[in-house]
């Protein structure tokens, strides 16, 4: 009591809230309600998936918007190595440094003006100069790869740069022997656009066991199970459906880079002699007259313009009688036999004595599929019957062995896509296809395969037409880049 009057409890005044100081009993109540709530997990998850999704997106956003610059710049590099070749071949020797400088810029145009993904053409300087008989041509760049995640990046693109400088000393272009290793693997049978993977998963819904279809013409003799018109298999629904293939797309560009070889020739007054050799199951010669390079390009390019896919009898027998778990790809195998082939290389020149000097051209999706050992596999390994099958980037060791001769190795990286409605993708390959085909282990061990300057990344829907010409054109002359 306070002056006679009942005791209450006092109020607290806040602009529009009227609280009142709570009774004992309320207090207690309070309390409990706390402690219950303290001690109730029903929500965490959402809670804690809520705080967790903010940096998670953040992260991968950055990882795309990455993956894409590094890829682009990949692919600009490669062009500023070719565009710093063109302005020193012998034949542009003769020229004035200002069209060396047309040249250069025309070739690096061919493949930057239409490059998706960038905020506009890039800025490229070109720098000639003569000392002598020397010529060097520097080449750089610089551009902005737009991401698809500004915001969280804080940052509508990512600059990026590269710089190229090739010489030469004005000496003759060398004579030399080309050796193609091209996978014609049933992996090479994927369609080679978008569009036709979308024409194959469309058309093959009743495959891969959960009605998804299949994305690969995979050539087989006991195709009944498939559920095709007529039983026929894959590689000839394609046909029909008129698909064009990578395996089609690779024998195309072989075939156009014996033109390209016959016209380099003649301008250079050299030698080039061409074998033409397929790796799967085993190494198969394709073109090599009396077992050696060939100077008749004219026939090489009939030759290379017929390579066929690997015919198998059913998805894992290589024949009726031979299970194989479908071990069809074995590049390690294939590089150690065209070893013993090549002989030690020359310096390509007219001289007497002189040898030509040794390229070996690789195209593949990069993806080994071959019966070892775990020893000797880079990934875990499959037990199927008998055979233990190894999945992994391809090995480089042969590659290494053969460089340590002299002999140069050019790679063309058929991207292996990311399959992921296909059940053997995601069984296999998925563990070494990420975070995206251009920066896996498939495309890091590639690029540890090919010598300096001499690799080539194709992304599905790509020009490997254009990547196989971009690398003749480094090797095949006289000119070297010293970066």
């Amino acid at each position: 009591m306070l002056n006679g009057a009942p005791a209450r409890c006092p109020q607290f005044l806040v602009p529009g809230i009227r609280l009142a100081m709570p009774t004992r009993r309320s207090a207690n109540r309070l309390t409990m309600h706390l402690v219950r709530f303290h001690g109730d997990r029903k929500a965490n998850v959402a809670i804690t998936f809520a705080l967790v999704m903010i940096p998670t997106v953040y992260l991968l956003g950055m990882a795309l918007d990455y993956s894409l610059a590094v890829r682009k710049r990949s692919q600009l590099n490669a062009a500023i190595d070719a565009a710093a070749i063109s302005a020193v071949t012998p034949s542009m020797l003769a020229q004035s440094s200002s069209v060396a400088t047309t040249t250069a810029t025309n070739v690096f145009n061919a493949t930057a003006n239409g490059m998706p993904g960038l905020s506009g053409p890039p800025a490229l300087n070109v720098t000639i100069t003569n000392s002598g008989l020397v010529r060097t041509a520097t080449v750089s760049y610089k551009a902005a790869s737009i991401n698809n995640f500004p915001i969280l990046l804080r940052a509508p693109v990512w600059q990026i740069n590269g710089t190229s400088t090739a010489t030469s000393s004005g000496g003759a272009a060398p004579n030399i022997n080309f050796y193609l290793l091209l996978d014609d693997s049933p992996s090479m049978a994927i369609a080679g656009t978008l569009a036709g993977i979308t024409k194959m998963l469309n058309n093959t819904t009743p495959q891969q066991g959960q009605g998804n279809g299949c994305a690969f013409a995979c050539h087989q003799k006991n195709a009944a199970g498939l559920g095709n018109p007529g039983g026929e298999d894959n590689y000839a629904l394609a046909r029909k459906l008129g698909v064009t293939l990578r395996i089609d797309m690779m024998a195309q560009a072989a075939a156009n880079l014996m033109s390209t070889a016959t016209t380099t020739e003649a301008a250079n007054n050299n030698t080039y002699k061409m074998a033409i050799y397929t790796f799967d199951t085993g190494f198969n010669t394709v073109y090599a007259p009396s077992g050696m390079p060939s100077a008749n390009l004219t026939a090489a390019a009939t030759a290379a313009a017929n390579i066929q896919l690997l015919e198998v009898y059913d998805e894992n027998d290589l024949t009726a009688s031979k299970y194989n778990a479908d071990t069809d790809t074995d590049f390690s195998d294939a590089l150690q036999a065209l070893n013993t082939i090549m002989p030690a290389p020359g310096g390509g020149t007219n001289n007497v004595g002189d040898t030509p000097q040794e390229v070996v051209f690789v195209v593949t999706d990069g993806v080994e599929d071959k019966a070892a050992p775990s020893s000797a596999c880079s990934q875990p390994i499959a037990v199927q019957g008998s055979i233990s099958r190894c999945e992994q980037p391809i090995d480089t060791t042969w590659c290494t062995t053969v460089k340590n001769r002299g002999i140069r190795i050019a790679v063309v990286y058929t991207e292996y896509l990311q399959l992921t409605t296909s059940l053997e993708y995601n069984g296999h390959v998925a563990a070494f296809n990420n975070p995206t085909p251009a920066t896996s282990p498939i495309a890091t061990n590639l690029q540890a395969c090919a010598s300096p300057g001499l690799f080539a990344d194709v992304a599905s829907g790509g020009d490997i037409t254009a990547a196989l010409n971009n690398l003749f054109q480094v090797v095949a002359t006289s000119p070297h880049l010293t970066h």
